[in-house]
Order: structure tokens, then sequence, then C-alpha cells
């Protein structure tokens, strides 16, 4: 049987020895990562910490309903605190020692997933608050007539 011709243009043969041994997929060993972006979003239902490096590529994320509270729970403090140790764990294992933290909206785990960064031994450069606020808000409605 005659063998066949590989394509020029195929994926296979373009990629091969980008990585070691010419796999595409994940890698065993990942690369260390010095310094990253925290990011705090704090709703009053939910907290989601996401964690990138410093060309925004996300490395982990976590947030209080993936840790397995339900319901009203999610907006609590121990959630938040809980979220952000998952989110942390990863990256310092993966060699994380500096970050910037953006906070983002008015939730009750602002200040729980603060401090467990803080804890983490993550060396913070700055905190920036994010929040949206309004310089007016919008314009209110017209007076009812009788």
């Amino acid at each position: 049987m005659a063998k066949s011709i590989p394509k020029i243009g195929s994926r296979k043969n373009a990629r091969i020895g980008s990585r070691k041994n010419g796999r595409i997929g994940s890698r065993k060993h990942p690369d260390k990562i010095p310094k990253g972006v925290i990011y705090v979003q704090a709703s009053f239902n939910n907290t989601i910490v996401t964690i990138t490096d410093v060309r925004g590529r996300v490395i982990s994320w976590s947030s209080a309903g993936s840790c397995g509270f339900k319901g009203t729970r999610r907006g609590t403090p121990f959630a938040a605190q809980t979220a952000a140790g998952n989110a942390i764990r990863t990256v310092v294992d993966r060699g994380m020692k500096r970050g910037e933290v953006i906070i983002k909206g008015a939730g009750l785990g602002r200040d729980a997933a603060l401090r467990a960064i803080r804890r983490s031994g993550i060396l913070l450069r700055f905190i920036r608050d994010v929040t949206p606020m309004p310089h007016n808000g919008c314009r209110p409605p017209k007076k009812r007539r009788v």
C-alpha cells in the first residue's frame, strides 16, 4: 500500500517542534509565573476571583458558587475567603511571588477576599478599586400628571 503524503499546510506538520515531542495540548510542567493580576468581583450574590498573568491570560479562577456554596451563602464573606484561597493556591504552586489586586463591586466578600490574598504570602504592588460609580446617574422619570 502506498504511503500517504502529508499535506504542507496541515496543523500536525506546522506545529511540530513548537513544544516538546510535538504535543499541542496541555503540558505536564507548566511555566513559572512570577507576576500576576488578581481580579476580585464581589457582587451581593457571589464573589468571583480571577488570576491572570501580566498579559491578561487566565491562569486560575474560582467563585463562591464553584466552591460548593449555594443560595444566599454565596454572598457571605466566608464564601469569598474560600474562593480566593482556592484560586490562589494553584498560582502559588506555580511560583507566583508578586501581584496586583483589582477589586470591583460592593458585595460583602470584598474585604474577606483581600484578607485571604494578603495571607497567601503574595507581595501586593497595589490594590485598585474599579467599582463603577454613577456621576449623576440616569435622568428621573417625568412627574405623573393627574
